[in-house]
């Protein structure tokens, strides 16, 4: 008997609005070569709840929790109907426990989303979908704001990590964490991204126990998430790994498999994120 696994992704999709074919045909696609993706983590839907799709990713044979947020952020969790348990086969067990945005701290932007989720096979998993803030540059107050919103992610994590010790944070982190996750990173240096305060921040997300999933395996050099879309940025693979999966102590024991998939990204009017995937078994 094949042991159950799941296999979990993280997408900015850069408006849903624009990019719904190109997410409904990428998990057609998935599930066509055998490699259904059980939970799509997005992000960046640019879009209110009342015009988020769905009935058609519901018809597509996906269930989904969205916060949504007119012209900019957003973010969703997209569950693939077959791979739930049945104790949670339908729309409203699903989802458990949601939570939306970083409990105690007031903020209108909609960054994240959270909830419980008992795959077949599986212990339950609480998976969270996240848009960590951009930051535009460390001398800006959009920069003061990332900072703040990166310690208060921190203290909600450690104590989440508690309740939940099979959690899973997915979603655009926008850090490099390191030089090797950079194309160029002389040319980078001191920006915004790649700053020592947002790659602290990082470290002390690992710190509280999660594991960057990508780094548990071999890689591809100069293997990315982004790349901008001036100065044909994909064709010359100058890109950034700022999209990331990280695993609790536990899950991470689980892990057998994390990727990027690029292939989206040569599509048509394409995202300039690609998703990010890992598969975890029971």
């Amino acid at each position: 008997m094949t042991e159950a696994s799941v296999r979990i992704a993280a997408w900015n999709v850069n408006s849903l609005k624009v990019r719904l074919p190109q997410v409904l045909r990428w998990l057609q696609e998935q599930e066509k070569a055998n490699k259904p993706i059980d939970a799509l983590c997005l992000q960046e839907l640019k879009l209110t709840d009342d015009k988020y799709p769905h009935q058609a990713l519901e018809e597509a044979g996906y269930y989904s929790l969205a916060a949504g947020q007119k012209t900019y952020n957003g973010v969703a969790i997209i569950l693939r109907k077959a791979s739930l348990a049945s104790m949670s086969s339908d729309l409203e067990t699903a989802f458990l426990k949601p939570v939306r945005n970083i409990p105690g701290f007031s903020d209108e932007q909609q960054r994240i989303l959270a909830a419980t989720v008992c795959f077949k096979g599986m212990s339950p998993i609480r998976i969270i979908s996240a848009y960590f803030p951009n930051g535009q540059s460390p001398d800006s107050d959009k920069f003061a704001y990332k900072l703040d919103w990166l310690e208060q992610l921190q203290s909600w994590l450690e104590a989440e990590l508690i309740t939940y010790p099979r959690l899973a944070l997915l979603g655009d982190f926008n850090i490099a964490p390191t030089d090797a996750d950079v194309h160029d990173p002389k040319a980078w240096q001191g920006q915004n991204l790649v700053s020592p305060q947002e790659r602290a921040a990082f470290v002390g997300l690992t710190k509280l126990g999660l594991c960057d999933s990508f780094r548990l395996f071999d890689q591809p050099p100069k293997t990315y998430s982004w790349w901008d879309y001036r100065m044909m940025g994909f064709r010359r693979n100058a890109g950034m790994r700022i999209d990331h999966i990280l695993l609790s102590d536990v899950l991470k024991d689980k892990c057998i498999q994390s990727t990027v998939d690029k292939e989206p990204r040569t599509w048509e009017q394409p995202s300039d994120h690609a998703p990010v995937i890992a598969q975890i078994t029971a």
